[in-house]
């Protein structure tokens, strides 16, 4: 018997077929059920109701018009997570069937049962992933509207629900933990729920209450979640026994950091796990170290590894040489700009890091991360590089090679061979340019340098100024022409 003729027999995956009966209350509203909300919060979730006395289950919100979560319906709430990924050296791989969901509901097409969530007692936790453009106020959004436009103008009509039908009751505020990539999101959103009840002129104690009785917290959210696995679905639904139409796959690697009051650690007994989550009071320092090292590492390795004729991530950290070239990046020339931290924290998220970049089931292409490279450099390893040479007296050599690798990569050719670059199309011309001027013999490779260095728009600030280092990328430029990346790497 093939695969094929097997697979008609794998069960369909509902409560009554997988006997898994809701046993919870809807404590979670939950704004969005894509592949990152259901491999991340709701995956959570289900970890807390089957290891805690946390007790609560999932109603998932369509946020947007289109579509109602038909699959979802389907099954009840069900699907899988399969993880993948290096932890401490050694491969993991599970398979889970995440039971949280209870409950999906489109509010275009069930305003009624929508509101009568904000009814339920025990609602508590209010989770929300609607892209970084989520999160705004629109004034053509009416308080008359079923529903509004715009995710928070929904949301703000749910709490006056609640509000109005608790009669401002304080222990009936809920504890907001947005997901959106925006910095500050907490803070963000309720402004953005205040903004609304101002403008429908809502009463001011619905203000009042918005304020000091619901917990809006900011967070910081990292996991890869990469989707359906179509090349490996056909042997996780056998190893399961279900067709899982919304099987999802995802790295092992989780972090969700909270600022929160203690309240709200009290109530979400994540320290009765071995789940990754981090209340903490400043969000600032935790965000600082991820954009350094995590964001910090890929872009310097991208045109690094890319003009060393390495197409992924995972590539590049089986080649000693430029494995090796990151991790002195990270622990010689990052490491030490990161003074907030104990250097045990530090050291874990390095080697964290460089285990997620190895993971054997991910195929992160290069190209396709050094899309927007030049503001990536001046995000991620310019301030790294400014404070190293305040505290050093001289530039971090490292990070200046992979300075060198950026500027050649962007001659948009390499070794006969074109390269995709992709950037603004301001920057593109400029490159276009400058490169152009070399090639004519109009102006020195030295020349080009100088002029890439001292453009703050490709690096953020004259960096034409730094002390040798005008020198030390173009003999880095040329030696990679000569000799390439890797006889490069050796030297250094």
């Amino acid at each position: 018997m093939t695969i094929d003729q097997k697979s008609t027999e794998l069960k369909i995956l509902n409560r009554k077929t997988a006997n898994k009966p809701v046993n919870h209350p809807l404590r979670v509203m939950q704004f969005g059920g894509g592949n990152f909300l259901r491999a991340f919060c709701d995956w959570m979730f289900d970890v807390l109701n089957k290891t805690t006395d946390f007790n609560g289950s999932v109603a998932v919100i369509k946020p947007t018009e289109r579509g109602d979560y038909t699959e979802l319906k389907n099954q009840e709430g069900l699907f899988h997570v399969a993880l993948d990924g290096l932890k401490k050296g050694k491969l993991i791989s599970e398979v889970t069937l995440v039971e949280s969901v209870s409950k999906v509901i489109q509010p275009y097409t069930e305003w009624d049962d929508y509101l009568a969530l904000a009814e339920q007692p025990e609602m508590r936790f209010i989770v929300s992933n609607t892209t970084e453009a989520g999160i705004k106020f629109s004034s053509s959004d009416k308080q008359t509207d079923c529903p509004p436009h715009e995710f928070p103008g929904k949301f703000t009509l749910w709490l006056y629900h609640r509000f109005n039908y608790f009669n401002g009751a304080a222990d009936k505020g809920c504890i907001v933990l947005p997901c959106e990539l925006i910095e500050d999101n907490g803070d963000a959103l309720q402004k953005t729920v205040v903004k609304y009840a101002e403008h429908w002129d809502l009463e001011p104690e619905f203000i009042t209450w918005i304020i000091n009785y619901n917990y809006f917290c900011s967070t910081l959210v990292d996991r890869i979640v990469s989707g359906f696995p179509t090349d490996r679905k056909v042997a996780i639904e056998q190893q399961t026994g279900y067709k899982d139409d919304l099987l999802v796959a995802g790295e092992v690697y989780h972090s969700w950091v909270i600022k929160a009051p203690p309240i709200v650690q009290k109530e979400l007994p994540f320290s009765k796990t071995d789940l990754n989550v981090v209340f903490v009071d400043d969000l600032k320092d935790y965000r600082e170290m991820k954009v350094r090292i995590l964001n910090g590492a890929h872009t310097s390795l991208v045109p690094v590894g890319y003009l060393a004729g390495i197409r992924t991530v995972k590539e590049s950290m089986e080649d000693d040489l430029v494995s090796n070239h990151i991790l002195q990046v990270l622990s010689k020339e990052i490491k030490p700009t990161l003074t907030n931290f104990p250097e045990k924290e530090i050291d874990a998220f390095i080697n964290a890091v460089l285990d997620r970049f190895k993971n054997p089931t991910l195929k992160h292409f290069l190209i396709a991360i050094s899309l927007n490279s030049t503001s990536k450099f001046q995000a991620r390893l310019l301030p790294a590089f400014k404070e190293y040479t305040q505290t050093n007296g001289h530039f971090p050599k490292r990070i200046a090679f992979s300075l060198a690798c950026l500027i050649r990569f962007y001659k948009g050719e390499f070794n006969g061979e074109n390269i995709p670059v992709n950037d603004d199309a301001s920057i593109l011309e400029f490159f276009k340019d400058e490169w152009g001027l070399v090639t004519e013999q109009r102006q020195t490779l030295a020349d080009l340098v100088t002029n890439v260095l001292s453009n703050t728009d490709i690096v953020g600030e004259n960096l034409a100024t730094y002390n040798g280092l005008v020198q030390f990328i173009t003999n880095s430029i040329n030696s990679i022409d000569e000799v390439g990346v890797k006889e490069c790497l050796k030297a250094l």
